[in-house]
């Protein structure tokens, strides 16, 4: 289930808005600039589809956002990656390499110089935005595109097990990400208790 809240940054704790209607998150993301959208594949696909696979499902929908956004890349990124089992909530090694950062690779509060693009193919990870003094937290779910402002503060969060697929919208081969150092991320819930049922 897809999942917004708005907390103010100096109190997680107040929950100010909490809501799983896709109309009032894209409503009220639209507010700090973000775009929020549900995409349906062209036709199912089975739950470990590779990446040709996923790419011919959304054919229609990443030609739409490459030609809006300018991106030139586009990649598949899973968590956990690699062979070697898991990876740590939120860490993992760069499909395009390790001087390719991932938003996926930090936890802690940071910003990228281009937009933060992402399309949950399968799984769940929460994304958390700091603007205007509150944080915005996301929790998104297959069928769930983010588009986020170059510059915006944010950081994203997978869980202790994670399992998400996304596409990844580049629009240069720079990592561009710049660490903020006061240590917002670790005051509020991860996306463990977020995802919790309640």
């Amino acid at each position: 289930m897809t999942l917004l809240l708005v907390m103010p940054a100096d109190a997680p704790g107040d929950v100010r808005l909490r809501s799983d209607d896709p109309e009032v998150i894209r409503r009220e993301l639209l507010w700090i600039g973000v775009r929020f959208d549900r995409w349906h594949a062209a036709h199912r696909l089975p739950a470990e589809a590779d990446d040709a696979a996923i790419t011919r499902a959304y054919r229609c929908h990443l030609d739409h956002v490459r030609a809006e956004s300018g991106c030139r890349a586009v990649e598949i990124t899973r968590l956990p990656q690699g062979p070697d089992g898991p990876a740590p909530a939120g860490h993992g090694p760069s499909p395009a390499g390790p001087d390719q950062p991932l938003c996926e690779d930090c936890s802690g509060e940071h910003l990228h110089e281009e937009d933060l693009v992402r399309f949950v193919v399968a799984g769940s990870a929460c994304f958390f935005l700091h603007v205007s003094g509150a944080v915005h937290a996301v929790l998104c779910t297959a069928g769930d595109l983010l588009s986020v402002p170059g510059r915006t503060a944010h950081w994203f969060d997978a869980g202790a097990d994670p399992r998400y697929t996304a596409v990844r919208f580049r629009q240069d081969a720079g990592g561009g990400t710049r660490s903020l150092p006061h240590g917002l991320a670790a005051r509020f819930p991860g996306f463990d208790a977020l995802a919790a049922p309640r």
